[in-house]
């Protein structure tokens, strides 16, 4: 419990919040006593307690105190702010997943593919809206992570079956592609800057991925989310930075002699509308991070006076306006540039113009990626090094030492790193994954929403909400099945333990 400053214009109480498992304690309605209430009411000490209470519900929230989450990395820091939110969101938003965009583009068209950019865009920022509000949706209950809400408002088993699967490998199966990208973007960065003198003997794509994974595991020591708030701005800065040179590095240039924009022939019908629903979850692929917004949004310290969801809000904002100014350029100047050859942005650069750029510039914009998948494995790891500690203080009654602690992040850094020499295509499943975890931005918040603030049947927040979780769940299944015909037709061989040389 926080004491007020003597002379401070305005106390704050920053409360620690329950998890699920906890019970919260409800003051007595008005004008109901017991009678050992009415006995000792006119008693000092009585008064003084009751003038404490009615304190604390004005200026901070009355939670039943939970240990536990003061040892987990998510909770154990409540000084976030909104710059440390528009870090985190920005480096959770931005990522190597914008440079596919131009991929959606040949089956969608000029006209389809911005519209279907911009309704996705809206829609996922309506949705964080939702989560960022729904954080405190009790008085006095904070919902700290993704599943805990998804229990409260689906209930414990609909809430874990419907929600952990996605969440889960929106955090692990991020780092594993995170470990493809990155060791694969720092083997291309080495031969762009070592040249013809590498050639005779090559460092192994394999190798690369194992020193990508001892960074991450170097970088993954720092202790809590807080933390990691300067690596989370260096993850967003250098986003911004190299969808920015992609872009105009690529209109810059003369386009490719064989460039066009007639969409591609299909023999059948089902062929062309199983087409245009990979180019969705490609687009949907794009929007992440609503996983976290959640954990980070607990990060900061709340009371009834100041609740966490406004800085949250304001850092959310900023973000997701400086995305929008990297996702529309990269899909539009990508198809510009390069038109139906089916290549992410960065990709069709080196291959089109490394001999036209300045491999300095070139080189540079590589190792931006890099950093900005070195940032990003932190992030999305923080819940699973959250899960790994939960269990560990749940079964011990106590915090991890810093031995235990660094040892599940090692542990977890080369399961991440096995899985990647193991299946070296997943970065190649965009459409597929994008509608597997597609309810987690677009869907479930929605029902979410229904379930906990229970608006009026057929009010007009009723209709929308309903519409929206409905067509996201549609368009989930339908891009699953898109995704699946997409590999089937491309002929794409699982090669696994068998990344590319």
């Amino acid at each position: 419990m926080a004491m007020a400053v003597e002379g401070a214009s305005e106390p704050e109480l920053v409360s620690i919040p329950a998890t699920p498992r906890g019970g919260q304690w409800t003051p007595p309605t008005e004008g109901t006593t017991t009678p050992t209430a009415a006995r000792s009411s006119s008693t000092p000490a009585r008064r003084v307690v009751e003038g404490l209470r009615g304190y604390l519900e004005e200026v901070g929230h009355l939670t039943r105190l939970n240990p536990q989450d003061a040892w987990l990395p998510i909770t154990e820091s409540r000084s976030g702010n909104a710059r440390y939110a528009a870090f985190h969101t920005l480096n959770a938003g931005l990522g190597f997943q914008a440079l596919l965009l131009p991929l959606a583009f040949p089956d969608l068209g000029w006209s389809w593919g911005i519209i279907s950019l911009t309704v996705a865009y809206f829609w996922q920022l309506y949705t964080l809206w939702i989560l960022v509000k729904l954080h405190e949706a009790v008085p006095g209950r904070r919902y700290n992570r993704y599943v805990e809400l998804a229990q409260a408002a689906f209930g414990e088993k609909l809430g874990v079956w419907l929600s952990l699967f996605p969440t889960i490998y929106l955090s692990a199966g991020s780092a594993t592609a995170l470990i493809l990208v990155g060791g694969e973007t720092m083997k291309l960065f080495y031969q762009i800057v070592c040249g013809p003198v590498c050639s005779p003997s090559p460092i192994s794509t394999i190798e690369w991925y194992l020193v990508f994974t001892s960074l991450a595991i170097v970088l993954s020591q720092l202790p809590n989310l807080n933390s990691i708030a300067g690596v989370s701005l260096i993850g967003g800065a250098t986003a911004i930075t190299y969808c920015t040179m992609s872009w105009v590095l690529s209109v810059s240039q003369s386009r490719p002699p064989t460039v066009s924009y007639v969409p591609a022939a299909y023999t059948s019908l089902g062929s062309s509308l199983f087409s245009t629903l990979n180019a969705l979850g490609i687009i949907a692929f794009a929007f992440r991070g609503h996983n976290l917004s959640l954990e980070i949004q607990a990060t900061m310290p709340s009371t009834f006076k100041h609740p966490a969801h406004l800085p949250m809000w304001r850092g959310a904002r900023v973000a997701y306006a400086l995305i929008a100014m990297c996702l529309f350029p990269v899909a539009i100047g990508g198809y510009w540039a390069y038109g139906n050859m089916a290549r992410g942005i960065l990709t069709a650069l080196y291959a089109f113009h490394s001999h036209d750029i300045p491999r300095g510039l070139l080189a540079a914009t590589f190792l931006l990626v890099v950093f900005n998948c070195l940032s990003s494995f932190q992030i999305y790891s923080m819940p699973v090094f959250d899960s790994f500690e939960a269990f560990y203080t749940g079964r011990t009654n106590r915090p991890c030492s810093v031995w235990v602690r660094s040892g599940f992040r090692v542990f977890y850094g080369f399961i991440s790193l096995f899985i990647s020499v193991a299946l070296p295509f997943l970065s190649s499943l965009a459409g597929l994954l994008g509608g597997l975890t597609l309810p987690v931005t677009f869907a479930y918040p929605c029902f979410m929403w229904i379930c906990i603030k229970k608006p009026e049947r057929f009010s007009s927040g009723w209709y929308l909400n309903w519409g929206l979780g409905l067509l996201g769940t549609a368009f989930s299944l339908a891009l699953c099945v898109g995704g699946v015909w997409s590999i089937i037709s491309s002929g794409m061989k699982f090669k696994f333990f068998k990344p590319p040389n």
